[in-house]
């Protein structure tokens, strides 16, 4: 019994050591978890902050967008306020202007009629005076028919003189409305100049980044038969970017409008947020009818051609809103002979960079 309990104390000495290495590499295991956790911490914190910092950064750029909008929305309804109320001065100039060419039409009819009552009344003295030097017996009769044929006279040359100060009077309005009415006229001729000056030179604007946009792209495509520039179109043949039949961009496809995109994107940067351009994708077709399950007629396939091409074009990173997608069909060719030369020349997809 005494050897066994002397055995029992050997073995919890030596167990003892154990214990404390298996406690000591836990504790330092505990410590490198620990470590671990606080780098990971602090490198997910500072990826969180540099993130709210970027977003907080476009959130300034978006706002400031919206205020520069709203800016040149106002100014644009404070022009159309300014050009209908001028409208409607000119509306009410012209409504006088009418009404008082109707009194001097009205007044010219009575002053006819007492011109010709004036008239009539000097015959009538002509007459009496006849009577007076024919007819002495009846002198005191012609006396007083003449002294009340001259007052007639006197009463009608009073009329006919108030109506010519009337029809004087009538005049000076006409002519003082006309006056307001040319400077109503030359008021809305000049908004009208500073209108067409504004759209000019937004054309002038987009003409000129039109004109960079398709030197930069021929530079980046090279000098190749199947694109090539028509008018102010930038043309690809639809075999560069499609099998036959299908609405799909093959790989070489992808390389071509990825080079389109990278450029379009650079010269975006330029334009300013102002200017309302689009890059309108078109698709054409040739004239040979095709009726599948996917693709019912051209219409169909030339649409689905030009939204494929939008669609990889957002995906490289072109806004959305710059972008537009028509299908022509058959009904827009280039070439309106009927062979295999026309047909693929009427096959193509266009690009033209034009205003909203």
């Amino acid at each position: 019994m005494a050897l066994s309990r002397r055995r029992n104390d050997h073995m919890g000495a030596n167990a003892w050591p154990g214990y404390v290495d298996v406690l000591s590499t836990l504790l330092m295991v505990i410590v490198f978890v620990l470590a671990v956790f606080m780098l990971v911490q602090f490198f997910l914190a500072n990826a969180i902050s540099g993130r709210d910092k970027a977003i907080e950064g476009l959130r300034s750029e978006l706002a400031g967008l919206v205020e520069q909008l709203g800016l040149e929305k106002r100014n644009n309804a404070a022009l159309r306020l300014d050009i209908t109320n001028l409208q409607a001065t000119l509306s009410s100039a012209n409504a006088e202007r009418d009404q008082l060419a109707a009194v001097l039409a009205d007044s010219q009819v009575r002053a006819d009629e007492a011109e010709k009552k004036l008239t009539e009344q000097q015959q009538i003295v002509v007459d009496l005076q006849g009577k007076l030097v024919s007819s002495t017996g009846q002198l005191d009769q012609e006396k007083r028919l003449t002294t009340e044929a001259r007052s007639q006279v006197d009463l009608l040359n009073r009329q006919i003189l108030a109506l010519r100060e009337q029809m004087a009077q009538i005049e000076r309005i006409l002519k003082e409305s006309e006056e307001k009415d040319k400077s109503n006229q030359a008021q809305v001729s000049d908004l009208g100049r500073r209108l067409n000056a504004a759209l000019a030179r937004k054309v002038d604007e987009l003409t000129n980044y039109r004109s960079e946009f398709f030197g930069r792209l021929r530079q980046a495509l090279g000098n190749r038969r199947d694109i090539q520039v028509v008018g102010d179109r930038f043309v690809f043949q639809s075999e560069v970017l499609f099998d036959s039949a299908s609405a799909e961009l093959k790989p070489e496809g992808r390389e071509q409008i990825g080079k389109l995109a990278k450029t379009l994107i650079e010269i975006s940067d330029k334009i300013p947020k102002e200017l309302p351009w689009v890059l309108r994708v078109d698709g054409h077709t040739d004239k040979l009818p095709i009726a599948t399950a996917q693709f019912p007629s051209n219409w169909e396939l030339s649409s689905a051609r030009a939204i494929s091409v939008v669609k990889f074009l957002a995906s490289q990173g072109v806004p959305v809103e710059r972008l537009a997608a028509t299908g022509f069909g058959e009904f827009q060719p280039l070439d309106a002979r009927e062979d295999q030369t026309a047909f693929r020349r009427n096959r193509r997809i266009e690009l033209k960079l034009t205003e909203r």
